[in-house]
C-alpha cells in the first residue's frame, strides 16, 4: 500500500517528503533506506535520509537527476506496521526526578508526581530522529500517559541536561537553551560532546531507558 505523500523540492539535490504522522514517517525511511540498500532503481543515487516528525528528507548525490528519485519515492510501497528500527543499542540514562514542571505535568495527566516519575522510567523510549539542536533526540514510544502540550510560555534558558516532555516526545537539552518543553528531570550525562565519535550519545533506533537517582552521576 502506498501512503498519502507530498514531495515537495528542497534546494537542487533534495526532495522533502511529507506524510501523515510520525508512524509513516518512520515507514518511509525504512523503506528508502531498504531499497538504497539493495539498490533499487530510482534509489541509487541517495545518499541521506533524514526524519522528522512529519516528513523525510531524501538528500541525493551532487549529479543525480531529481526525477527519477521522486518518481520512485511517489511509487514506493509501505505495506508493514511501522516499527522503529533499532540499533540494538540500550542506553542508560540516569535522572533526578526534580524538575520545575513535575507539578504541572501532574495535574495536566491526572497522575500524581510518583506516577508521572515511575511511568518514565518505568518505559523504554526509542530514539525517533534529531533536531533542533546538536545532540537534541527526539524520544518515542514512551508511557501514552505522558502525553503534553508544551509550555504556554517558553523559557528563556533551559540548563543543559534537562530531561523534558511535550507531545507524544521526551528529550534531553544537550546546551543551555531556550524551550518550551514541560522539565520533569535532569541528568550529568553529556549527549553531545563534539570530541567524541559519535558527537551525540542518543542516535535513531537506540533504546533509552531513563533510570531514577536522588543525586549526582558521572553521566555517560
Amino acid at each position: 500500500m502506498t501512503e498519502p505523500r507530498t514531495l515537495l523540492t528542497c534546494g537542487e539535490h533534495a526532495v522533502l517528503v511529507e506524510v501523515a504522522g510520525l508512524n509513516e514517517v518512520l515507514a518511509l525511511a525504512q523503506a528508502v533506506r531498504e531499497a538504497v540498500a539493495a539498490e533499487t532503481a530510482g534509489f541509487t543515487d541517495i545518499i541521506d535520509v533524514v526524519p522528522a516528525a512529519r516528513t523525510v528528507l531524501i538528500v541525493a548525490h551532487g549529479d543525480a537527476p531529481m526525477a527519477p528519485i521522486r518518481h520512485a519515492l511517489e511509487a514506493l510501497p509501505v505495506d508493514r506496521p511501522a516499527e522503529l528500527p533499532r540499533s540494538g543499542e540500550v542506553i542508560e540514562v540516569p535522572v533526578r526526578y526534580d524538575g520545575p514542571d513535575l507539578g504541572e505535568v501532574a495535574r495536566l495527566t491526572g497522575l500524581s508526581v510518583d506516577e508521572v516519575i515511575a511511568a518514565h522510567f518505568g518505559t523504554d523510549w526509542k530514539v525517533a530522529f534529531g533536531g533542533f539542536a546538536p545532540g537534541f533526540a527526539y524520544l518515542t514510544r514512551g508511557d501514552p500517559r505522558l502525553e503534553v502540550p508544551r509550555r504556554r510560555e517558553p523559557r528563556t534558558s533551559v540548563p543543559a541536561g534537562s530531561v523534558a516532555l511535550a507531545g507524544e516526545f521526551s528529550a534531553i537539552y544537550p546546551r543551555s537553551s531556550p524551550g518550551g518543553w514541560q522539565l520533569i528531570g535532569r541528568t550529568d550525562a553529556v549527549v553531545f560532546d563534539a570530541g567524541r565519535e559519535p558527537p551525540a550519545l542518543l542516535q535513531p533506533g537506540a533504546v533509552v531507558r531513563f533510570v531514577e537517582t536522588s543525586g549526582a552521576n558521572d553521566g555517560c
